[in-house]
């Protein structure tokens, strides 16, 4: 289990499918998702990129089956600008392509590319639709010439339930970490949560005996994960703070609006606002 054990930062969802010693559960979820019946792990050839890091963006999963290029994503929080991480990872993943396969550039003939498929797995608390698609093109205006399409999947346990009685890795991934959740609620820590979430496991699970057997590894995954998101929530706390006091400072600046009616639009208190109004040297009755 060397390779599986390496890096304890990777998700659990990759840490599952994206893994070369499961590749049975990643070609399982793929057939979920596609409708179609592969039936050898071997199909599939991984080529993510592990340590592709550009502005805190790190690819999970990707792989080529049947000349077709598997850009996979996971989220546990919903993020509507995921067509430009794509976008990113798709071109790196075809710099790579390039480089390892016949594909000529400069040739006079149409070069043929593995066909893009790009699938983000939500499994936030959040409540969001089973499926959705995200377009780079809601992203700007007018008709621009490059198109990224993005489609979402909603794998909270309890959703999508034909693709989840599809794939038996992909229902009792989702079955653990509504377990974990579930336990947190009852007001325990997370360690504790995932101890008995993962001792509770039921045998007949086809990913239990990997879960245990790398179980700090497992639960690292988790407690990184959940430190993740209590990182990006303060981020957009302190990004929502601050787009209201521009809207103050704007306001305040304009010299036609009363302490209340600035406090109301901008969700500000009137004792922020007067500060605010202060450290810009104006005076608001």
């Amino acid at each position: 289990m060397k390779d599986a054990k390496k890096d304890y930062k990777d998700r659990l969802f990759k840490f599952i499918f994206g893994n070369p010693e499961n590749k049975q559960w990643t070609l399982s979820l793929y057939n979920a998702i596609n409708g179609t019946e592969y039936m050898n792990p071997d199909d599939i050839q991984f080529n993510t990129i592990g340590d592709a890091v550009y502005m805190r963006m790190k690819n999970d999963v990707s792989f080529i089956i049947s000349f077709e290029m598997n850009l996979w994503e996971h989220q546990s929080t919903y993020n509507p600008n995921m067509p430009m991480r794509f976008l990113i990872y798709g071109g790196r993943l075809y710099e790579k392509f390039i480089a390892t396969s016949d594909y000529y550039q400069y040739s006079s003939t149409l070069q043929p590319v593995p066909r893009p498929v790009c699938m983000c797995f939500y499994n936030g608390t959040k409540d969001e639709a089973e499926r959705d698609v995200q377009k780079f093109s809601n992203a700007y205006e007018g008709d621009g010439d490059i198109k990224v399409k993005v489609n979402m999947l909603n794998i909270n346990y309890g959703k999508n339930q034909q693709l989840m009685d599809a794939c038996e890795p992909l229902k009792e991934y989702a079955w653990l970490v509504d377990a974990v959740r579930k336990h947190q609620n009852e007001k325990m820590d997370l360690d504790a949560s995932i101890d008995m979430a993962l001792d509770e496991t039921p045998e007949e699970f086809v990913i239990k005996s990997f879960l245990l057997e790398n179980r700090a590894e497992v639960k690292s995954m988790f407690l990184t994960e959940y430190n993740e998101e209590k990182v990006m929530e303060k981020e957009r706390q302190e990004g929502a703070k601050q787009e209201r006091e521009r809207m103050a400072v704007d306001m305040i600046k304009e010299g036609n609006f009363s302490v209340s009616i600035i406090s109301r639009l901008s969700k500000l208190s009137e004792e922020a606002v007067r500060k605010l109004a202060n450290t810009m040297g104006v005076f608001l009755a």
